[in-house]
């Protein structure tokens, strides 16, 4: 599947808001969130199909955490998007700026320009959240990254399948010595084959790369955009996954979608 990625002086956004961060390592803190449009993924399971195309216009919340927030049109200049973030930057209130989508290295010659300046004028750290299916976009920006969340979608919930570029994605991030970890959705359908293979791939490059195992929240028939039904699994499908995966890693934890409990964005 090809999606058109952008110039690098201009991106397309879907939103700008600061909110809490609901997965993975930096569940709990508050982020300036920067959400990029399109993705070349279709999993099965997405909860964000409106991200995978560009809307005309993004929403930049006003003031963090107010939701009041005003429409612009796509796409956007890199200076602007600076203003916006610099808006939302109050003292002491953000711990990082999670950049997500969609999927954000679509726009990696904007990250390019974007990051080092986005660095400077803010001194947040910057959190990549990503489908880590891109290494060689990643290379380009890893020197402006803090740390990096990166899936592993795994072929029994997704439907998409890309071993050999999580591989290499994750090398890429422990080789720059950067705080990596990993998030794999689980459902009612994932294969025990696959959670081993993800376990042994990340052991073969550190045993101290914790793993995410995040049951899927399932979607509304509102929010499905096919008809395969996608359902949480049981309590003891993912205690028997745990354990499978702690025979390969230190950490392996189980965490939901948190930010849906507290009606985040």
């Amino acid at each position: 599947m090809t999606v058109k990625t952008d110039i690098s002086s201009t991106a397309h956004l879907v939103e700008v808001f600061s909110g809490i961060q609901g997965e993975g390592l930096n569940v709990g803190t508050r982020q300036i969130f920067i959400r990029f449009a399109f993705c070349d993924l279709r999993c099965h399971f997405c909860d964000s199909a409106h991200t995978w195309n560009a809307p005309v216009t993004c929403r930049i919340e006003r003031s963090p955490g107010l939701r009041d927030f005003e429409s612009y049109p796509n796409p956007v200049s890199l200076s602007i998007l600076l203003e916006w973030v610099q808006r939302q930057n109050i003292q002491h209130l953000h711990d990082s700026i999670s950049i997500t989508g969609g999927e954000p290295l679509l726009h990696g010659n904007f990250l390019c320009d974007f990051l080092p300046q986005l660095q400077v004028r803010t001194g947040l750290p910057i959190y990549l959240e990503t489908g880590g299916h891109r290494p060689q976009q990643l290379a380009k920006i890893l020197p402006y990254l803090d740390s990096v969340g990166m899936d592993i979608k795994l072929p029994s919930v997704s439907g998409e399948s890309h071993w050999q570029e999580h591989a290499e994605f994750l090398q890429l991030c422990y080789d720059a010595k950067i705080e990596v970890f990993v998030k794999i959705i689980v459902a009612n359908t994932t294969s025990s084959i696959d959670l081993e293979k993800s376990a042994n791939l990340v052991a073969t490059i550190s045993r101290e790369i914790p793993i995410f195992l995040q049951p899927v929240t399932p979607l509304t028939a509102s929010e499905a955009f096919s008809n395969i039904s996608i359902s949480a699994p049981t309590p003891d499908q993912v205690l028997n996954w745990q354990a499978l995966m702690k025979g390969y890693v230190k950490q392996v934890r189980v965490i939901p979608q948190t930010h849906k409990m507290l009606h985040q964005l």
